[in-house]
């Protein structure tokens, strides 16, 4: 919640999904989703390893930016990752990568 309000209170529009399930829902929806930025850890079936494989399936050029206490960012990357922040992560430094992700993807 913290990481949605600094993204928001960043300018950005923020769509939170509770976990990697209601997240696949959402991407399936085809809401329009400019970039991806999640947790590996999260509650469900899919976790954000999960997450990131079934993005890359559906939708291979959206950016992907990963976060993790407990992840070695090689093993992100290897799946596809855009960037990856270890926890706990400088937000403005994040802000800064979300933005250089959406202009090179644009």
């Amino acid at each position: 919640m913290e990481v949605a309000a600094h993204l928001r209170d960043a300018g950005f529009e923020v769509i939170e999904a509770m976990n990697g399930d209601e997240a696949v829902a959402i991407l399936t929806a085809r809401a329009p989703i400019d970039l991806v930025f999640t947790d590996v850890r999260m509650p469900g079936s899919t976790d954000g390893m999960g997450l990131l494989e079934f993005i890359r399936r559906t939708r291979p050029t959206l950016p992907v930016i990963m976060t993790s206490g407990h992840l070695e960012p090689a093993l992100a990357f290897s799946g596809g990752a855009t960037a990856f922040f270890p926890k706990p992560s400088d937000l403005d430094v994040v802000v800064k990568a979300l933005r250089a992700a959406l202009e090179a993807a644009a």
